[in-house]
C-alpha cells in the first residue's frame, strides 16, 4: 500500500517539476528584455520601478517584498510543523484520554472566534507590525505550553493561545501586506503575489512535513516539532522587527480635533462593510470553503481507512505531502487561470468544484468504494484550496477599504470558528465509524449555498473584480 501512495507523489512531485520548468521558461524572455538594475533598498516601504519587471527566481531574491515573503515562510513553516503531532503529542506523550482531545480542540477554534471580535481592531489601532510581532509571542508560548507540562489547566491554557495565534496568523499578515500594496500603489500586483504566497505555502508545507517527521525519529519526542516552531518565530519576530516599518489603518475621516466623531465614523464604515451584500457573500464563502476544508483535515484519514483493506495501515505522511503537491501544482498554475477567468468566476468555479468533491467522497465511502479514487478525489480538493486562498486574498483587499481592514477580516473568521466547533460537536456525539459521511455531504450542499449566494450578487451587478 505504501508503495502506491509513493508512486502517487513521485508523480505529483514530477508534474510540479514540469510546471515550474514551464513557468520559468515563459518567465525569461520577459526578464531579458528588462533593464538589470535592481531596486536599492530592501525594506517594504520601497517603491517598485513601474517599469522593472524581474524573472520570478531573482524576484524573489532582490524585491523590496522579500523580507514579508520571508517571514511569511517562517511562521507559516512554525504552523505546519506542529500540525501533524498535535493529536498524537495529547494521545501518547501526554497520555490524555481520547474523550478529553476533542474539548481541547474545541477550546483552540473558540478561543480563535472569541479574538476575532477585537483583534482587528487592535490591530488597524496599534499597528500591523505590532501584531505581527505579538502573533510571534503568541504562537510560541503555545508551543511551550503544549509541551512542557501535562497538566490539564496548562494544556488548556495552550490551545487557547493557539486559538488566539491562528486567529493573529490570518488576520494582520494579509492586511499588512494589502495596505502595503495599497499605499505604494501595486494594486495590480496583488493577485500575482497571493500567487507567490501560495505557492511557498505549499513548498513550506511539504518541507515541514518531511521535517516534523526526521525531527521525531531524530529526537524521539512529537515535543521536538514544537520547539523548532517556537525557534522559527523567534528568528520571523527578529526579521520583522529590523526589516519592517510600521503599518497603520488609514484614517476613515479628516477630523483631527474631535475623536469621538472619528470613532463614530469609523464604526459606521465597519458596520457598512460588513452588511454590504457582497461582503456577506464572501463572509459566507469564507465560512464554508474554510470550515470545509477544516473539516477536511480532521476527516480525511478515516475516510482513506474506511475504503482500505482493513487491517492496512496508510502512510500518513506519504498522502500528506502529496496533498500538498496538489495545492503547490494549482498555485503554479494560478497566474494563467487568472488570465482566463475573472476572479469571481474562479470563486464560483472553486466551490462548486469542491462541493462536488465532497459529495463523491461521501457517496463512495458508503458504497465502500476504491480508496484510490477516493485519494485523487482530495487531491483534487486540495488543487482547489491551492487556488483557494490567492484568489479570496485578492477579492477582499480589493473591496475592504484600509480603515477597518483588519478588524474585518478578523469578524469574518468568527462564523468559521463557530462553524467548525459545532460541526466537530455533532459529529462527536456519533458514534458511527463513518460519521464524516454525513459530514461531507453537509458540506457538499453547504458550498453549493454559498456559491448561489455568491452568484446572486455578482448577478445582481455587486462590485466584485474592481
Amino acid at each position: 500500500m505504501t508503495s502506491i501512495y509513493t508512486l502517487n507523489l513521485t508523480a505529483l512531485l514530477a508534474l510540479n517539476g514540469a510546471l515550474f520548468y514551464s513557468r520559468q521558461s515563459q518567465s525569461q524572455p520577459q526578464a531579458q528584455a528588462q533593464p538589470s538594475s535592481t531596486p536599492s533598498q530592501k525594506d517594504l516601504t520601497t517603491p517598485l520601478e513601474p517599469k522593472y519587471v524581474p524573472s520570478r527566481i531573482q524576484s524573489l531574491l532582490t524585491s523590496p517584498l522579500t523580507p514579508f515573503l520571508t517571514v511569511y515562510t517562517l511562521v507559516m513553516a512554525s504552523d505546519w510543523l506542529q500540525g501533524p503531532y498535535l493529536y498524537s503529542l495529547y494521545a501518547d506523550e501526554h497520555s490524555l484520554p481520547p474523550s478529553l482531545i476533542p474539548s481541547l480542540f474545541t477550546t483552540g477554534f473558540l478561543s480563535g472566534a472569541l479574538s476575532g471580535s477585537f483583534i482587528g481592531s487592535l490591530a488597524d489601532t496599534y499597528g500591523r507590525k505590532t501584531a505581527c510581532l505579538s502573533f510571534c509571542v503568541v504562537y510560541a508560548l503555545s508551543c511551550l505550553f503544549t509541551t512542557l507540562s501535562s497538566s490539564i489547566p496548562v494544556l488548556f491554557i495552550g490551545r487557547v493561545l493557539g486559538g488566539v495565534g491562528t486567529s493573529l496568523l490570518f488576520t494582520v499578515f494579509e492586511s499588512f501586506l494589502v495596505s502595503d500594496f495599497k499605499n505604494r500603489g501595486l494594486e495590480g500586483r496583488l493577485g500575482e503575489t497571493f500567487g507567490t504566497m501560495s505557492t511557498l505555502n505549499s513548498l513550506v508545507a511539504i518541507a515541514s512535513g518531511v521535517g516534523s517527521e526526521g525531527l521525531v525519529s531524530v529526537c524521539g519526542t512529537r515535543r521536538a516539532p514544537f520547539w523548532v516552531a517556537a525557534g522559527v518565530l523567534g528568528l520571523a519576530g527578529g526579521v520583522i522587527s529590523y526589516t519592517w516599518k510600521e503599518n497603520y489603518a488609514q484614517p476613515l475621516t479628516t477630523t483631527k480635533d474631535n475623536k469621538k466623531d472619528d470613532n463614530l465614523k469609523a464604526s459606521t464604515s465597519l458596520l457598512k462593510t460588513l452588511l454590504n451584500p457582497t461582503i456577506l457573500a464572501l463572509g459566507l464563502s469564507t465560512t464554508i470553503f474554510e470550515g470545509s476544508m477544516y473539516l477536511f483535515v480532521f476527516f480525511w484519514a478515516p475516510a482513506l481507512q474506511s475504503s482500505s483493506r482493513a487491517g492496512t495501515s496508510l502512510p500518513y505522511g506519504v498522502i500528506f505531502a502529496a496533498f500538498m503537491a496538489s495545492t503547490l501544482a494549482s498555485s503554479l498554475l494560478f497566474a494563467r487561470i487568472t488570465s482566463k477567468l475573472s476572479f469571481s468566476s474562479l470563486l464560483l468555479a472553486l466551490l462548486g468544484v469542491s462541493s462536488g468533491c465532497f459529495f463523491l467522497v461521501a457517496s463512495l465511502s458508503s458504497r465502500n468504494g476504491s480508496s484510490q479514487l477516493t485519494f485523487w478525489i482530495f487531491c483534487l480538493f486540495e488543487a482547489c484550496v491551492g487556488v483557494y486562498f490567492p484568489t479570496m486574498g485578492y477579492l477582499k483587499g480589493k473591496l475592504i477599504e484600509d480603515g477597518v481592514r483588519s478588524q474585518v477580516y478578523g469578524f469574518l473568521r468568527i462564523p468559521l470558528n463557530v462553524f467548525v466547533v459545532v460541526a466537530l460537536l455533532v459529529t462527536g456525539r456519533m458514534e458511527s465509524e463513518k460519521a464524516f459521511v454525513g459530514v461531507f455531504r453537509v458540506c457538499s450542499v453547504l458550498l453549493l449555498v454559498a456559491a448561489g449566494g455568491f452568484w446572486g450578487v455578482v448577478r445582481r451587478g455587486g462590485s466584485v473584480d474592481v
